[in-house]
């Protein structure tokens, strides 16, 4: 892995390209070294975790609006697939409604760093876009691993929080290189959809601010399509703005830290095998993934706390990025309103701990329900929870050392009687460092578990059997990656008035 220096250039200084950001990640993506079986291992097991997540949205309000309009453009020959239904249709728009669906429930995997980020939205646009081309499963294969690798070397070195830009904005260079490998593009090439892909998706961070609409499923999914039509158009000779990260009119210089300030990337060396989706790590629960270990830690502490009206206060001592983005130090009254949106509240780790501490669980719609944000006693307990920074929290946030690295708190619950019960967790359990690691057996289970009520035992075999031969699945059978939903299911989504398409 090699550190990459990256800083604004004036124009005048002629800044040559084989020195840009943009092309050292096409030369990642060219570069033609094997994929190691644990990356195909965890792909598959990625893939599994997308379909099962994107089943338990399947009736959900966004994704049949996404649906909806994937649907109004059929490919006339062979096209991709819509997650749930037959057919076949444009990628990006495959790519565009099966982005939202993965997203929806904030239930896939995830990357913390420097950035934020769920490499998994990689997979809609790189699969749409193998279906519609007709490619191979270790074509797929190949393109994901080099997805997840730019990915997460963007988050490990570039923040977008700290300067309030979404991180979307890591996921449209990712797929833009992911697509470059998987087609066996020229780097110049390359090069052109990174930029475009780029500059079409920064954006502000207020879709994940305040009230949090549905919009934040949709963003990921945007990038995505955005990227495949960077691509499409970059292998028809267009060209795109640069130097896209180091120009002086570019993203650091004004959407970031500012021509003073440089980051350190790190990539891999050429012949260096891509292994970064082994770094990442999915969900257990339903959540925004800092609030991932603090549900475990809640579900640990209520039988030590026994009566919950006895608590008078709790504070949750955390990372930087916990505290601001999910906890009190974001300021945001919509994290304590029982009539927020369910985006609002899977952003607000005071709902989530005093809700995991009442019902020792977590669901993916029960624990959002209305009647659920409204009971009285959840309210009361809700609004006596708060968070605190605390340095060592994040200084183990953003730890290179994966043994500890952290994403959890340490929890003070005091009862009106005066005492003091404390506890912390450092990791999720669901976490490979954490009391009940995912592996295969766990995602299977969690595919099991979501699909059910939503297909048949023998559409999830057939699933099953397909995604794990990924590897050596032919060129052109990759519409078996597919779930088909029954129609009587996809009947109980919301009815969606036309728009402009149809």
């Amino acid at each position: 892995m090699h550190l990459h220096a990256v800083r604004t250039h004036r124009s005048a200084d002629d800044f040559p390209r084989r020195e840009q950001l943009a092309w050292k990640i096409a030369e990642v993506a060219i570069d033609p070294v094997a994929v190691p079986a644990e990356t195909q291992a965890m792909v598959i097991n990625r893939m599994i975790d997308n379909v099962a997540v994107s089943a338990a949205s399947v009736i959900r309000r966004p994704v049949a609006t996404a649906r909806a309009q994937a649907v109004s453009r059929p490919s006339p020959s062979r096209g991709a697939k819509v997650f749930g239904i037959d057919g076949d249709y444009a990628p990006e728009w495959a790519a565009w409604a099966n982005g939202v669906a993965v997203r929806e429930l904030d239930f896939h995997d995830t990357f913390l760093a420097a950035d934020y980020s769920h490499p998994a939205d990689n997979i809609p646009p790189l699969t749409a876009v193998a279906q519609h081309l007709g490619l191979s499963g270790a074509d797929l294969v190949r393109g994901l691993a080099t997805a997840y690798e730019i990915q997460i070397a963007l988050v490990n070195g570039i923040c977008l929080h700290q300067n309030k830009i979404d991180h979307v904005a890591h996921l449209g260079p990712a797929v833009a290189a992911g697509l470059g490998t998987m087609l066996r593009l020229d780097p110049d090439i390359i090069y052109s959809a990174i930029g475009q892909a780029l500059h079409l998706t920064t954006a502000t961070r207020q879709s994940r601010k305040g009230h949090i609409s549905s919009w934040k499923a949709f963003a990921p999914a945007w990038a995505g399509k955005v990227a495949i039509e960077a691509v499409d158009r970059a292998m028809r000779g267009e060209g795109a703005p640069a130097p896209i990260y180091e120009g002086e009119d570019g993203v650091i210089a004004w959407l970031l830290a500012g021509p003073e300030h440089t980051y350190q990337v790190p990539l891999p060396e050429a012949g260096e095998p891509k292994r970064a989706i082994l770094d990442s790590y999915t969900k257990e629960h339903s959540a925004e993934y800092q609030s991932q270990a603090l549900i475990d830690l809640a579900r640990r502490m209520r039988t030590r706390i026994g009566d919950l009206e006895q608590i008078a206060t709790i504070v949750l001592h955390t990372s930087h990025h916990t505290h601001y983005v999910i906890g009190t130090g974001s300021n945001d009254p919509q994290k304590f309103d029982p009539d927020a949106s369910r985006e609002t509240l899977d952003h607000s780790v005071m709902y989530i701990f005093a809700v995991a501490l009442q019902d020792g669980t977590w669901h993916h719609d029960r624990s959002y329900a209305t009647e659920r944000s409204h009971r009285p006693d959840t309210v009361a307990l809700w609004h006596k929870v708060s968070t605190r920074e605390d340095p060592e929290w994040t200084r183990r946030y953003h730890s290179r050392d994966p043994a500890e690295k952290a994403f959890g708190a340490r929890a003070e619950v005091t009862l009106m009687s005066g005492a003091v019960i404390v506890d912390e967790i450092a990791v999720a359990d669901a976490h490979p460092l954490g009391a009940r690691p995912f592996g295969r057996e766990q995602y299977v289970a969690k595919f099991t578990g979501l699909t059910e009520g939503v297909i048949d035992d023998a559409e999830r075999q057939r699933f099953l059997s397909a995604v794990t031969a990924l590897p050596e699945m032919a060129a052109g059978a990759l519409g078996a990656l597919n779930l088909r939903v029954d129609r009587s299911v996809l009947d109980q989504a919301p009815r969606i008035p036309p728009g402009i398409f149809g």
